[in-house]
């Protein structure tokens, strides 16, 4: 189920930004990048947000009765965005299959917990991470058949993943020992007030969030990159040397990072074993900020997918030792609640990321697209990423040097930082409800990000302000 929801979710998130944003004549919907960027980082946002509820009502209603509604309605959103052209029609549509997404996350990774031991519980969870990977490998190369024909099949090959995921739901699938206890959705929403109010644990979020910033830009800028600056002919030719008539192109991004660790996960988790979560987290994201300086340096073809394959090496040598330092910041009498909310890195890292690179591609790149200035340009536009990388990196030493140790006074401090940070997320929701209607039309789209930053901004506040 793993492999082919992910390869339903891969093969399209591949290509999604090149689709949305090409010229209507070539096939695309022609919308703007910095639309796109909106789009997606909500639609990103929603797939880590969802899993809060979707655990708590899969163990409420069962797992085998929530899977066969969650791929139900992954069907029906794949389904759906691909046969209509509008831009709030593809929006909802997305906006169904993000539902899906996210009720079918803690189900797997549920059923795995309960239904493996100790003893086996690794080979389990190795198996689940690297049908992950090869979902994302292999979809994105059927992709490239598929968009040959029509855009509209790559949506329909990922509405069929998940529509045959019915057959052994129904068929073979058997609901996991139920928990004693079971959480209601307030009792889930108390959790997240709670943690919430941790101004340790959301500090040590926010600056591990930059590097998920970076992230993101994997499903939009480097897409949009790669087809206005990158020649591939260099690549393309490699191959038909071998007789292989591959066309390097968007999809290719997402199998260069599933093949990169595919073949690399157990070599570098065997390397980082014995190390302390966090300089390994540190030095996971330093590598991911090299492979976006390869990006920076050259237009070449090689060194973009070197880039690319340097990135993957940083990504798979933070994130999983991301979820050990989580387990170290946490409370001791609280730890299993903070996992079930380690995901907010995502939400913030897509809301931003996504939204960032689609705003400044717009208005630094897309203009100079085949122009003398352009590679220039795209040299500081990947700088400005880099440079928030090491902010993160720096952030993360400084956080665990400060506020490592659970204290009143590490927590008053983490708490005054936090009030700052939702102040300022106060004033920015404030100043874009000002953008949004002072112009000759209301901008929803900004209306939207205003209301999300007031609402993050003022919930942090409040819950802040009780816990001092």
């Amino acid at each position: 189920m793993e492999l082919f929801e992910r390869a339903a979710y891969y093969g399209l998130n591949s290509v999604l930004a090149v689709y949305l944003t090409n010229e209507v004549v070539k096939g695309g919907l022609g919308f703007t990048e910095q639309s796109v960027g909106f789009l997606q980082s909500l639609i990103y946002a929603f797939t880590y947000v969802i899993p809060i509820a979707g655990g708590a009502l899969a163990d409420r209603y069962g797992y085998r009765r929530m899977l066969l509604f969650a791929f139900s309605i992954l069907t029906a959103g794949y389904f759906i965005a691909g046969n209509v052209t509008s831009y709030g029609a593809v929006f909802a549509g997305l906006l169904v299959m993000a539902t899906g997404a996210g009720l079918f996350k803690p189900i797997i990774s549920g059923t795995l917990a309960r239904t493996t031991t100790e003893e086996n519980s690794g080979f389990g969870f190795g198996i689940y991470y690297w049908m992950i990977n090869i979902g994302a490998f292999l979809a994105p190369l059927v992709v490239s058949v598929l968009k040959g024909f029509s855009w509209r099949y790559v949506f329909i090959a990922s509405a069929l993943y998940c529509a045959a995921m019915l057959v052994p739901t129904v068929f073979l699938f058997k609901d996991p020992p139920k928990p004693a206890n079971t959480k209601s959705l307030r009792e889930v929403a108390h959790g997240a007030a709670m943690v919430l109010g941790d101004a340790r644990f959301m500090l040590m979020i926010v600056v591990y969030s930059g590097f998920w910033i970076l992230y993101f830009q994997n499903f939009g800028s480097v897409l949009w990159y790669l087809r206005d600056f990158v020649d591939a002919t260099p690549v393309n030719r490699f191959f038909a040397s071998f007789g292989v008539p591959l066309k390097f192109d968007a999809e290719h991004v997402t199998v260069v990072n599933g093949g990169t660790i595919i073949l690399l996960q157990v070599l570098v988790s065997r390397i980082v074993k014995k190390i302390r979560p966090l300089p390994t987290m540190v030095s996971g994201i330093v590598i991911g900020t090299i492979g976006f300086l390869c990006l920076a340096a050259s237009t070449n073809v090689w060194v973009f997918i070197l880039g690319i394959s340097v990135f993957s090496i940083g990504e798979m040598t933070a994130h999983p030792k991301y979820y050990s330092y989580v387990g170290l910041v946490a409370p001791a009498d609280k730890k299993a609640v903070y996992m079930g909310y380690a995901f907010l890195y995502g939400v913030i890292g897509s809301l931003i990321g996504s939204s960032l690179g689609g705003m400044l591609y717009g208005s630094m790149l897309k203009p100079l697209v085949g122009q003398a200035g352009g590679p220039a340009a795209a040299r500081t536009f990947w700088l400005l990423f880099v440079a928030l990388n090491i902010v993160a990196a720096v952030g993360l030493i400084l956080y665990d040097r400060t506020f490592a140790e659970d204290t009143p006074q590490t927590n008053e401090k983490a708490r005054k930082i936090m009030l700052g940070i939702y102040g300022l997320l106060l004033a920015g929701g404030v100043l874009f409800v000002w953008s949004a209607v002072s112009g000759d039309a209301v901008s929803y789209k900004t209306l939207v990000q205003a209301v999300i930053m007031l609402a993050l901004g003022a919930g942090g506040m409040v819950v802040s302000l009780r816990k001092g």
